[in-house]
């Protein structure tokens, strides 16, 4: 079984049975380079015991301006002798990578994860972005992307070989996150009754409060359809710098018991809000994946979805709606016809509702198995 080396930002939730499924296939191996998600603390203390894999932490090194840069890379390198190492990005952690090898310190094959949708990799942040992405393709053996669109738009924009590309969203396994429906019926059922939701159509969206997600936007173009419709409901779990905007929306289009906003959960307290809706919505207007529609899709719930989000490619014709969010005039008609096609949940039962999510282990193992060729 071949070493696989990786070099990771830091753990979340949504990354935990990714990592245990590769660890099947390699000797896994995984460097965590912050001890939390910068913008999401997640309890660290919960997730670790969950990692069937080897892992450890560098921490110490040089940051600027949000980039970091860590100081025994080569040494943990030398100590594992992988057969594989993965950078994280076009990060300074992986551009290292490709110093090391270029100066011939390392002789392995390298690679990096690249979490962009196909609007960002069209639409790229910066010019020096633009750079270091055009001299890395040139630089590394192997690229993760998470969708076959980027896969595809590397292939003909970089002339990469479709074996060099790995497809592998990032998903989650449905019966960790289901493994224990009594206790998430339990806590729904506690939300149900303290938030008035029995018999509500409930538009759920879980996430941050923060400008790319374009809540407030989101907000406005559906006021009136909230308002048309007696029995919906959007709840909106989370928080951020953008919660006192959205209340004052609320508030100003007389929609407090339209639009909910309960707080941030993690956990079982997370996973039972899926069980109270309808129907899941993610209205980013710029977003790498969206690891909350895979969990909306594993707990059943149909999604309408953004096009500009990397989890729209997880949406077929049977589990939900891709739509346009900067389109204000579809917005509407988008949400109409979605609403057509939800239920109320007038009964908690998370065993009589099927997981909608249509990937299969299969093509994880496929994708991931060409780290063995080349």
């Amino acid at each position: 079984m071949k070493k696989l080396l990786i070099f990771h930002p830091a753990l979340a939730p949504y990354r935990i049975d990714q990592f245990n499924a590769l660890n099947k296939l390699y000797d896994l191996e995984v460097v965590f380079v912050y001890d939390n998600v910068w913008n999401h603390k997640f309890d660290q203390s919960k997730l670790l015991p969950l990692l069937k894999f080897k892992y450890s932490f560098l921490l110490k090194g040089l940051s600027y301006n949000g980039r970091v840069f860590r100081f025994g890379m080569h040494r943990i390198i030398r100590k594992t002798n992988p057969d594989i190492i993965l950078g994280f990005e076009y990060s300074l952690t992986t551009q290292y990578l490709i110093l090391l090898k270029r100066l011939g310190l390392i002789h392995q094959r390298i690679g990096s994860t690249v979490d962009d949708s196909i609007d960002i990799c069209h639409n790229v942040q910066s010019r020096g972005r633009y750079i270091v992405r055009k001299w890395s393709v040139n630089c590394l053996d192997y690229f993760v992307v998470l969708s076959n669109e980027v896969s595809e738009y590397y292939q003909q924009t970089f002339g990469l070989k479709k074996e060099q590309i790995i497809v592998s969203p990032i998903l989650q396994e449905p019966d960790r996150l289901r493994n224990n429906p009594e206790k998430l019926e339990s806590i729904a059922k506690k939300y149900q009754q303290e938030y008035h939701l029995n018999g509500k159509k409930v538009l759920l969206f879980v996430g941050r409060f923060i400008p790319e997600k374009a809540l407030p936007r989101f907000i406005s173009n559906i006021s009136s359809l909230l308002h048309e419709h007696e029995d919906l409901v959007l709840v909106l779990v989370g928080d951020g710098p953008e919660r006192e905007s959205i209340e004052v929306l609320v508030q100003s289009n007389s929609l407090n018991d339209k639009v909910l906003l309960p707080g941030r959960f993690e956990g079982e307290e997370l996973h039972a809000w899926y069980l109270c809706a309808s129907g899941f919505t993610l209205p980013s207007l710029s977003e790498t994946f969206g690891a909350v529609v895979n969990e909306a899709l594993i707990f059943g719930l149909k999604v309408l979805c953004s096009k500009y989000a990397g989890a729209a490619s997880l949406i077929k014709q049977r589990n939900g709606v891709v739509f346009d969010p900067l389109n204000e005039e579809t917005v509407k008609d988008e949400l109409s016809r979605f609403l057509k096609l939800l239920e109320c949940h007038k009964k908690i039962d998370l065993t009589n509702r099927p997981s909608l999510m249509l990937y299969c282990q299969k093509a994880f193992s496929k994708e991931w198995r060409k780290l063995n060729y080349g």
